[in-house]
């Protein structure tokens, strides 16, 4: 078993698009939100110069306050006239980044005309790097942080006196505004990184789930194949009927022909035929619970392995219980085959030689466990195993020696039909992986904990008999398992 959680389950064969790039987010913010952050943010100036002038008699340079909130209102109004030609909620990282800088672009002139880094409104430069760094690909987070950082040093240097009461003047020594600036790129660093990390987590966790969720809801349509067998089979018994009717009828009318009567009696022969596949199918649901809701524990873990065997490994299924009673019968349900199988194939990646799948039952408890004879789980990855997108999967082997069986068997095909042998394959065969997503452990914990086993990890040396790989083990309650059907 692999030190890092498998990739995709054996039927997701082609990762997700675009997966790669989630840590380079572009999604931005809809135009719309940004049209109503803005006029939040104009409102809130007006009325801090207005508090300022009016209520505090400070004197501040009004007429260039207000040009530079004039400006914030005509970027608004034609931000609001694209609304009637874009898409109002766009997915465009530039928009929302050329936003944002100009926000900022704005409010730095503002903080220098009322007294630069002396404004204690100058926190402000925080919000649209955090913003950024929550919604933007990395390179644009990383200019506007770069451009606040710039806004910060060109406050200390160049920016009007901070207004003050009439006949006095606010003069802090330039100690306490390094201290301010320092203060400032610090509160940057930490809130943009935070919202980063932050909105990085939950993207990733966002597309895992829904992998999950795929991943259920096709074995949920695989199962219903049976309802909507037995559905068809009921939906085609009256017109067979009809037709076995009618042929009696020909059969009846042609007994001096001997052409039309092996004619009808084959028609007959077909439709008794028919009628015995439709008996077959309206029953399977029902009569064949051992095949769709009831199954020996054996025959579990070997629907688990038969995908992987005829490759270059050993797999064995193991089934002991404590007391030396039979083995009960267990649900089939698609969580529990679809998580041991993704167990498996990540165990298949990583072996050397064998792996193992051992069910121990007792009183209380079933319990199975994936064991190999890999290099087990590595001591740095065994805190994050359960995390989405962590992964360590070797792709050359596998990748390698998939390739060379798609051009082997690519050859044959070839060779065949022109008519001579092509030559044997070069590579032994290996188990195909897929590698580099490192979701597969991640739903396979996820369904196995939803069919309500507890999912640990361990070394395989501790098991009977000793293997020097990893060991996954899953157990569950019995009642969560087992089937009502008995043994």
């Amino acid at each position: 078993m692999s030190p890092v959680e498998a990739d995709a389950a054996p039927q997701e064969r082609t990762p997700p698009e675009g997966w790669r790039d989630l840590q380079r987010r572009g999604r931005g913010l809809s135009l719309r939100t940004l049209i109503i952050l803005r006029w939040m943010a104009l409102l809130g100036q007006s009325a801090t110069i207005f508090t300022a002038t009016v209520i505090l008699h400070f004197d501040l340079p009004l007429l260039a306050c207000s040009a530079a909130l004039a400006a914030g209102v005509l970027f608004n109004l034609y931000a609001a006239s694209e609304l009637k030609t874009l898409d109002p909620n766009p997915t465009d990282g530039r928009r929302t980044a050329l936003h944002l800088g100009f926000d900022m672009l704005q409010l730095t002139v503002l903080l220098a005309l009322t007294g630069g880094l002396r404004n204690p409104f100058c926190l402000l430069l925080v919000a649209p790097v955090t913003v950024a760094a929550a919604s933007l690909p990395a390179r644009q987070a990383l200019g506007l942080g770069f451009m606040a950082l710039l806004a910060s040093v060109a406050l200390f240097y160049w920016s009007l006196p901070l207004p003050w009461a009439k006949g006095t003047e606010l003069d802090l020594p330039p100690l306490y505004r390094v201290g301010i600036g320092l203060a400032l790129v610090t509160g940057v660093v930490f809130t943009a990184t935070y919202a980063w990390r932050v909105a990085a987590d939950a993207e990733k966790l966002e597309l895992a789930l829904a992998t999950t969720q795929d991943v259920l809801q096709r074995e949920q349509r695989l199962a219903a194949m049976g309802g909507l067998a037995a559905a068809a089979a009921h939906e085609l018994g009256t017109p067979l009927a009809t037709i076995q009717v009618v042929a009696k009828e020909l059969s009846r009318a042609a007994r001096g022909n001997a052409a039309l009567t092996e004619d009808a009696e084959l028609i007959l022969q077909q439709a008794e035929r028919c009628r015995e596949i439709l008996k077959r199918l309206s029953q399977a649901p029902q009569d064949d619970g051992a095949l769709t809701a009831s199954v020996s524990l054996r025959a579990l873990l070997e629907e688990v392995i038969q995908p992987h065997r005829g490759f270059d490994l050993d797999f064995a299924a193991v089934v002991r219980t404590r007391s030396g009673e039979r083995p009960p019968q267990v649900r089939r349900l698609p969580e529990v085959v679809h998580g041991l199988s993704t167990l498996v194939e990540n165990a298949a990646d990583f072996a050397s030689a064998a792996v193992r799948l051992e069910a121990v039952v007792d009183a209380g408890w079933i319990e199975i466990s994936v064991l190999d004879d890999g290099p087990g789980f590595a001591a740095d990855v065994l805190p994050r195993l359960g995390e989405p997108y962590v992964t360590s999967r070797p792709h050359g082997k596998a990748r390698r020696a998939l390739t060379a069986q798609i051009a082997a068997a690519a050859q044959a095909a070839a060779g065949g039909r022109r008519g001579r042998r092509a030559p044997p394959p070069q590579a032994e065969p290996v188990a195909p992986s897929q590698g580099g997503m490192g979701l597969g452990f991640f739903i396979s914990r996820t369904l196995l904990e939803r069919s309500g086993g507890v999912v640990s990890v361990g070394s395989a040396e501790q098991a009977e008999p000793p293997m020097k790989g990893a060991r996954v083990t899953v157990r569950w309650p019995r009642p969560a398992l087992e089937s009502s059907q008995g043994a």
